[in-house]
């Protein structure tokens, strides 16, 4: 039940150790998330007791739904092409994929993480170090068929974050996150062209880390708090408009959706939680929602792959 310490409730109980990259798919009607550390993409509709688990060859650090059908991935090291036979299937599946494209090969410490397309259906997604100390070596980049990879024009991060675009689709955000600060600037999705980036919200350390977000209707952004089980609610012009607690320290991946287009769903992870904080916080790596007006959701654009 929800309260006013946790409006966010249990949505579906998981174990996911790096849960991210929540997004729904209104085609098929589902959630679609990713493990990245499990190597796994699962997909869920509400309501139902079974749900489905790809298992790949590598680590999903983001991904997209294309109007083929298909989904786009942003491997550890590629971009690529899944296809799965069934969007409403169930159970657990072993699939493969088809490379289109390598990434970062002359970095052999960092691989793909967080992302979405654009709303022209462009695959925009960043890159962070895995090594320690972790060093501001990743990038941004954008994908199509026609111009395939190219890297956005945006200063070296450490962990690539909080990748999404306003409604019109003419500005997008990002963070590196350890900076704690989400920032944004104009973006042409032809040209792959961004302008200098400003800071759209400072953190303070009592709130944890920015990791995903996502833009609504009204071009507000919703951001999970990594660190600090919220979610907090920003306006356009960055001022703060509400901060919604979770019952587990490590926030994700924000995503609006649901049947009736009235949910906020947030993905959550067990990594970096001891012992200890797991048998304390047992559902740490669910899914956990909230109710939200219907007139919020904005639906994400697909992978323009015609």
């Amino acid at each position: 039940m929800s309260t006013p310490e946790h409006p966010f409730t249990l949505a579906l109980a998981q174990a996911n150790f790096l849960g991210e990259g929540l997004q729904w798919h209104a085609p098929s009607g589902r959630w679609w998330w990713t493990d990245i550390e499990g190597r796994c993409i699962h997909a869920w509709t509400p309501g139902a007791s079974a749900s489905l688990q790809v298992r790949l060859p590598d680590r999903v650090g983001c991904f997209v739904h294309a109007r083929s059908g298909a989904l786009i991935l942003a491997l550890a090291k590629r971009v690529a092409r899944l296809t799965l036979p069934d969007l409403q299937a169930t159970g657990v599946i072993e699939a493969d994929v088809e490379t289109l494209a390598p990434l970062e090969t002359h970095l052999p410490t960092t691989r793909a993480n967080d992302g979405r397309c654009d709303r022209s259906g462009a695959f925009v997604f960043g890159t962070l170090d895995e090594a320690d100390p972790r060093q501001t070596i990743g990038g941004f980049y954008q994908y199509t068929p026609a111009r395939g990879l190219r890297r956005l024009a945006l200063d070296g991060v450490a962990i690539a974050n909080s990748l999404c675009f306003s409604p019109d689709g003419r500005r997008l955000y990002y963070c590196d996150t350890p900076t704690r600060r989400i920032r944004v600037c104009d973006y042409d999705s032809a040209s792959a062209r961004v302008s200098e980036p400003r800071v759209f919200v400072h953190k303070d350390a009592s709130h944890g880390y920015p990791d995903g977000s996502c833009v609504d209707a009204q071009g507000h952004l919703w951001n999970a708090e990594w660190g600090a089980g919220t979610v907090a609610h920003y306006a356009p012009d960055g001022r703060l408009m509400g901060r919604y607690t979770v019952p587990v320290p490590n926030t994700t991946c924000p995503a609006l959706g649901g049947p009736a287009g009235d949910q906020l769903l947030v993905t959550t992870a067990r990594e970096g939680l001891s012992s200890a904080d797991l048998m304390a916080r047992p559902l740490s790596g669910s899914l956990f929602g909230m109710g939200v007006a219907p007139g919020l959701y904005l639906p994400e654009a697909l992978f323009n792959d015609a």
